[in-house]
């Protein structure tokens, strides 16, 4: 999937997303790990990334958080439904 300058390819080992735009340029991988076995390879993405990002919101830095309101990026915990729910 390629959207927006964002490009995810993902498979049973694991996943890479490619970042670009005219300024910045890079790759994130998620691999299968200690922490994400729970989900199955096709939620793999989405779960270690809402992991990780719930994670670092809970480190009380201010470097971090400096950080992050330079890029303007910033994460909210969503509570979790069951299938009744949604």
């Amino acid at each position: 999937m390629d959207t927006k300058g964002i490009q995810i390819k993902q498979n049973d080992d694991g996943a890479r997303i490619k970042m670009q735009c005219e300024h910045q340029k890079g790759l994130l991988y998620v691999i299968p790990s200690d922490a994400n076995w729970v989900c199955s390879a096709d939620l793999r993405l989405a779960h270690s990334l809402a992991g990780f990002l719930k994670e670092l919101g809970e480190i009380d830095d201010p470097r971090l958080h400096k950080i992050m309101q330079r890029w303007g990026i910033y994460s909210r915990n969503l509570e979790i439904l069951s299938e009744e729910d949604s």
